[in-house]
């Protein structure tokens, strides 16, 4: 019975820690770039798009396929750095835990 309760009182403690990095990760910027650098996207941590940010040069009618397509590339790269740094604080917080492998927390 004293193994359930230490591990419950690990399970509570994680989940306080998984708030405290939620709240974090609302908090940390990431940048996806495409084209060079003509196209930037600043995410969240979450995944959450805070701005864009598109070259002038960019902006004509007839280039609105390839701004189209820079702007997926750029969103999939904020995205993709996103993904990376919840994983990387995941772990963190995670360490040490016998957690299956696979198994997502959020």
């Amino acid at each position: 019975m004293k193994d359930i309760m230490g591990m419950m009182k690990k399970v509570q403690e994680m989940q306080a820690k998984m708030a405290s990095l939620q709240e974090e990760l609302d908090r940390i910027d990431v940048e996806g770039v495409s084209g060079g650098g003509m196209v930037k996207v600043v995410a969240s941590a979450k995944g959450a798009v805070k701005g864009v940010t598109i070259d002038d040069s960019l902006m004509k009618p007839e280039e609105k396929d390839i701004l189209e397509d820079l702007l997926v590339a750029a969103l999939n790269d904020a995205r993709g750095k996103a993904d990376r740094t919840a994983q990387e604080r995941m772990s963190a917080l995670t360490a040490g835990l016998p957690i299956p492998p696979g198994l997502k927390l959020f």
